[in-house]
C-alpha cells in the first residue's frame, strides 16, 4: 500500500475552528485545556488524580459487562492485560466514542479507533513509565435511532427498522433478522473475504440480544488484539461514581450557567456550536428517555406524567443513579469522572462543542482532556488507484470538485496554451505603448487606451473558456475517469469517510486492514491520509 498525504486545509473539508485548533491560533487557546502535542500529556498525567478506589470499581464494572454481554475474556489476551492494568496508579485511557452505528455505519467510526490504539502506542515510547488503554465508548444511551440503523455500501443502502423507542443500546435485535439476510445476499457477488464479513455480521446481531451487546460484539471481534477496552456508560455502578455531579446539575444547572459563560467568549470568534438545556440530564428507563425539566420547584419528566419533588428526585438519584443519563454537554464530564482518563478523540464537530466545556470540566472540578482530532482518510482500491495514475493528477487536484479538475486536466493535458498567457501578454505590452504614445498627444486619451485594454483582455479570456469547453469536449476519457473517482471516492461532494462503510475496504483488505490503518495513522494527526492500494 502506497500512503501519500495532503494538508487538512489543502482538502477543503475541513472548518476554520479546526484549522485555528491545528495551528494554535491565540484565537482558540482559552477554550481548551492544552494543546495536542505529546510532551504535553506531561502535565494531563500530572493533573490526572483518579483514586484507587474508582479504578476498582470501573474494572469491576467493565468485567461485569464483558461478561454480561457473552464475551469470555480468558486468561490472557490484551483486552484483559489493559483492564486489569487500569487497576494500577500508572495507567491512564485515551478515549473515542461514538453511537452504535449499524455494522459501525461509516467509516470513521473504525478511523476514531484506530487513532486511539496508535495514539496510546506513541504515548507508551514517549512515557514507558506509564500503560495506556484505548477505549471505545459506546453511545448506548443516545435515543436517535434515525441516525444508527443504517449503513451504506457503495449506493446500497442497508437499513434496520423498529418501532422500539428510548436509549439505542437497550433495543432488541430481532426485527434485524432481514436487514441480515440482505446483506448476506449482497455479499455473494463477492468472494474474497465476504464470508467471514457475512460470518461477523451474523454473530453479532443474530447471536446477541441487544444493539449494545452486538456493537460490543463486533468492535471486540476488530480490535480485541489491539487491546480496546470497550466501556457501556449504562451501568448503575458507574453512575455511583458521578452521583455527586448529579446532583448538583439538579440543584444548581450549573452546566448550562458554565456553557453560557463560555459561549458568550466563544461566539464572538465562532461559531455556537450547541445550547444548553435549563437541566442537561434525560431520565431514562427501558423504552424511553426524555429531558428532565424544573417547573415552579417540582422536577418533572418532559412528555410523560413522571414528576418529583426536590427531596423525592435526590432520593430517585440515591437508589437508581443509573435512570439519570447526561445529554450531550454533560456526558464528556461523566466519561472523565469515571475513566482515568487524558485524551478525547473526535472529529471536527465533535471538538467544535467540546471547546465549549471547558468551564463545565472546571465547575465539575474534573480535568478537561487534551482534545485530538482523529486521522481522516481516503482509500483507493486497485481499480480507483489505477484510474487516478492513469490521470496524473496531483493529491491536492483529487479533491477539487469535477468541473474544476476537469478544467486543469484539460489545460495541464492540451498541446496547445489554452489560457492563451502568450498572447495577453503581447496585447499587454501592446496596450502599454500605445497608452504612452496616445498620453504624449492627449493624456486624457490614456483612460480610453486603459478601457480598450481591458475590454481586449476580457475577450481574450472568453476564447480562453471556449478554447477549454472546446477541448473538453474530445476529452471523454479523462471526463469519464475523473467521474468515476469523484462518484466513487467522494459520495454525492463528500468525503468517503463520511459514508462509505468498513465492509468495502475489508473485503479487499481483509484483516489486514486494521494493521496497514494502524501502521499508516499518526497521532495526533499531522495531514490527510491518501491510502492507494497496489496491483496484487
Amino acid at each position: 500500500m502506497k500512503t501519500d498525504y495532503i494538508s487538512f486545509e489543502d482538502s477543503g473539508y475541513f472548518t476554520k475552528i479546526i484549522l485555528d485548533y491545528l495551528t494554535e491560533n491565540s484565537d482558540l487557546e482559552s477554550f481548551y485545556s492544552l494543546y495536542p502535542n505529546l510532551y504535553n500529556f506531561e502535565h494531563a498525567i500530572a493533573n490526572k488524580n483518579f483514586t484507587l478506589e474508582s479504578r476498582r470499581i470501573l474494572v469491576e464494572s467493565l468485567k461485569g459487562q464483558y461478561k454480561k454481554d457473552g464475551i469470555k475474556l480468558g486468561n490472557d489476551g490484551s483486552v484483559l492485560t489493559n483492564l486489569n492494568s487500569l487497576e494500577a496508579g500508572t495507567t491512564y485511557t485515551v478515549t473515542t466514542g461514538h453511537q452504535l452505528c449499524l455494522f459501525t455505519g461509516p467509516l470513521y467510526f473504525i478511523y476514531k479507533i484506530v487513532s486511539t490504539i496508535k495514539l496510546c502506542q506513541n504515548l507508551k515510547s514517549r512515557y514507558p513509565e506509564c500503560d495506556f488503554v484505548p477505549v471505545y465508548w459506546m453511545a448506548t444511551e443516545d435515543h436517535d435511532f434515525e441516525e444508527v440503523n443504517h449503513f451504506y455500501t457503495g449506493d446500497r443502502k442497508f437499513h434496520w427498522e423498529t418501532e422500539q423507542k428510548g436509549a439505542v443500546g437497550r433495543m432488541k435485535l430481532a426485527e434485524l433478522k432481514p436487514t441480515v439476510e440482505a446483506f448476506g445476499s449482497w455479499l455473494t457477488d463477492y468472494s474474497t473475504n465476504a464470508e467471514e464479513l457475512k460470518s461477523l455480521f451474523e454473530k453479532a446481531y443474530l447471536k446477541h440480544d441487544t444493539l449494545a451487546a452486538a456493537t460490543r460484539y463486533l468492535v471486540h471481534e476488530l480490535f480485541s488484539d489491539h487491546g480496546v477496552v470497550i466501556v457501556d456508560g449504562d451501568d448503575s455502578k458507574l453512575k455511583e461514581l458521578f452521583k455527586p455531579t448529579i446532583k448538583k446539575e439538579l440543584l444548581e444547572e450549573f452546566s448550562a450557567q458554565a456553557v453560557e459563560l463560555q459561549s458568550k467568549e466563544f461566539a464572538e470568534k465562532y461559531k455556537i456550536q450547541v445550547n444548553p438545556r435549563e437541566i442537561n440530564l434525560f431520565y431514562l428507563t427501558d423504552n424511553s428517555r426524555e429531558r428532565i425539566v424544573k417547573e415552579n420547584g417540582t422536577f418533572a419528566v418532559n412528555g410523560t406524567s413522571i414528576s418529583f419533588s426536590e427531596e423525592e428526585i435526590l432520593l430517585e438519584l440515591e437508589n437508581h443513579p443509573e435512570r439519570f443519563s447526561p445529554n450531550v454537554l454533560l456526558r464528556p464530564v461523566y466519561q472523565d469522572t469515571i475513566l482515568p482518563n487524558l485524551a478525547y478523540i473526535g472529529g471536527g464537530g465533535e471538538l467544535a462543542y467540546w471547546f465549549q466545556l471547558k468551564t463545565t470540566f472546571e465547575q465539575a472540578e474534573t480535568p478537561m482532556p487534551i482534545l485530538i482530532l482523529r486521522n481522516s482518510a481516503v482509500w483507493l482500491n486497485e481499480k480507483q488507484t489505477k484510474v487516478f495514475r492513469q490521470l496524473n493528477i496531483s493529491n491536492e487536484q483529487l479533491f477539487l470538485s469535477e468541473g474544476v479538475l476537469m478544467k486543469e486536466w484539460v489545460k495541464a493535458n492540451s498541446a496547445i496554451d489554452l489560457e492563451l498567457v502568450g498572447q495577453k501578454q503581447t496585447q499587454v505590452e501592446f496596450y502599454k505603448a500605445l497608452e504612452k504614445l496616445a498620453g504624449s498627444v492627449d493624456s486624457s486619451l490614456e483612460k480610453h487606451v486603459k478601457a480598450l485594454a481591458t475590454k481586449q483582455l476580457k475577450a481574450i479570456d472568453q476564447l480562453s473558456e471556449k478554447l477549454i469547453r472546446a477541448e473538453r469536449r474530445k476529452a471523454t476519457t479523462a471526463q469519464q475517469r475523473i467521474s468515476f473517482l469523484k462518484d466513487t471516492l467522494f459520495y454525492n461532494n463528500g468525503l468517503q469517510e463520511r459514508s462509505l462503510n468498513f465492509s468495502e475496504i475489508y473485503l479487499f483488505q481483509g484483516k489486514g486492514m486494521i494493521g496497514d490503518l494502524i501502521h499508516s495513522f499518526t497521532t495526533p494527526a499531522e495531514d490527510f491520509l491518501i491510502l492507494q492500494s497496489e496491483q496484487q
